[in-house]
């Protein structure tokens, strides 16, 4: 339920600053921010139904790995449960502002990538479910994965509460921060990890520094050497790994050319001029994530004049959980549109996805793009391009605190890209009665989540 849909998307109502910030403020006499503490499951709810709705439109050989995936920790459950997640948002009240929104800002879905200059940057990399939708939901989201992080690495219950509301307060802080700078400061605003950070203590920084050297290792061309080998005419063909990374025997070379020219129109001029100096020299389907297994996802080679790889990953976008659980909408730039050289390419939710991830990364893989084929979307990005995450379970309390922290920064970063953002930052204000709310609903729900892990437990004796 809605409580109040601000008109933000009028441009005869925009409003300024100071009158967003009001308007914001405003908003708490009808939905006080202490309400956000309360979770109330609906009695109808089924996280089991929408589990198995999800896996009726995916590869159903890889259902079972999907399940073994989800099913080897709570937090790995709750990777896989952003549709069970976007239903139970859908039924609780809202403020009714909306912005482009992540859809699934876990704490594992932050990390490492190298930007178009080089420099390796700490953004989210996620975007499979992004649309707009309530800012809450995405704040949500990131504080209960926090908790759930938390409590897997077995914290007191005090320091639980501790790491959940250095993100939340991260978040309002952050929020706060992005609206003291002008709209082209937010555009431009970036972690870079090259820059030293004063505010790292040593084990915060020793942790980033391991991450640094691991993403930096993490190429096409080290990621082709493992897993290739060279043809009679010296061409890279893939070796096989079942279940996790097996050829397409229906791809044939006429198709993948065919698919790859329709790719490149949908990606700026100067990397078409890129592209045409590769060759695809082949492709094969690669298992990934925990949530993602089961939609299709393939793996493309590209080799250059010189011997040089390559590698892309074509990735299905299917419809949003946002829109399919949570009633939200794709998003900007993702309604239909002609194409003069083909109607295929418009790829609604490949384009969805690219789209998003524009808006809410500070900078975006320069090879983002989107195809279509028999009748399903796929979006088109670099894979392992000094790509690299940290792994929340093996941090000590002080670096996951910090770590949390950051992802609620970069998140009020992502959000500050929307017009709403001024009043949020109202509503939110600068004391913590917000903070305190979604800690103590994050504590509700991860509780919650935990109790679907055991009943998906139970379901798959």
């Amino acid at each position: 339920m809605t409580i109040s849909q601000w008109n933000l998307d009028e441009r005869e109502g925009r409003v300024s600053q100071a009158e967003a910030f009001a308007r914001g403020k405003e908003l708490r006499r009808h939905l006080p921010r202490r309400a956000h503490a309360n979770f109330a499951p609906a009695a109808e709810r089924d996280p089991l139904g929408i589990l198995s709705l999800q896996a009726e439109s995916r590869v159903q050989e890889l259902i079972p790995l999907r399940n073994e995936r989800m099913l080897s920790s709570p937090f790995a459950f709750y990777r896989g449960t952003a549709g069970i997640m976007a239903a139970d948002l859908g039924r609780e009240a809202n403020t009714g502002i909306r912005v482009v929104s992540c859809g699934d800002a876990h704490v594992s879905n932050f990390g490492l990538f190298a930007s178009p200059q080089r420099t390796l940057v700490f953004d989210l990399n996620d975007f499979d479910e992004a649309a707009v939708a309530p800012w809450e939901w995405d704040v949500k989201r990131l504080v209960a994965s926090v908790v759930i992080g938390a409590r897997e690495s077995k914290f007191t219950d005090g320091n639980v509460r501790l790491a959940a509301r250095a993100a939340a307060k991260a978040y309002r802080e952050g929020l706060y921060d992005m609206m003291k700078l002008s709209v082209l400061e937010r555009y431009y605003f970036r972690i870079d990890t090259e820059t030293p950070d004063p505010s790292l203590d040593s084990a915060a920084q020793k942790v980033l520094d391991k991450a640094t050297r691991q993403a930096r290792r993490r190429t096409s061309q080290a990621f082709v050497e493992k897993i290739s080998e060279r043809g009679e005419d010296g061409r890279l063909l893939i070796r096989e790994d079942p279940p996790v990374l097996t050829h397409v025997p229906d791809a044939t070379e006429e198709l993948v050319l065919e698919l790859f020219e329709q790719y490149k129109r949908t990606v700026p001029s100067d990397i078409v001029q890129l592209l045409n100096q590769f060759t695809p020299t082949d492709i094969a389907m690669r298992v990934v994530g925990v949530g993602s297994v089961g939609t299709r996802c393939y793996i493309l080679i590209l080799t250059g004049p010189q011997g040089e790889a390559l590698v892309l990953q074509v990735k299905e976008a299917q419809v949003s959980v946002l829109q399919s659980f949570g009633g939200e909408h794709p998003g900007p730039n993702s309604q239909p549109r002609a194409d003069p050289y083909n109607a295929a390419v418009d790829a609604l939710q490949g384009r969805r996805v690219v789209a998003n991830q524009h808006i809410l990364q500070a900078v975006s893989d320069s090879f983002l793009g989107y195809l279509n084929y028999g009748g399903r979307d796929f979006y088109v990005r670099q894979f392992r391009d000094m790509k690299g995450s940290i792994d929340v379970s093996t941090l000590k309390l002080s670096p996951f605190i910090t770590y949390s922290a950051a992802c609620g920064t970069l998140l009020a970063r992502a959000h500050a890209q929307s017009e709403g953002a001024a009043v949020i930052a109202g509503y939110l204000g600068t004391s913590d009665v917000f903070d305190q709310a979604v800690v103590d609903w994050s504590l509700a729900y991860a509780t919650q989540s935990l109790t679907d892990y055991h009943a998906f437990e139970s379901a798959q004796l």
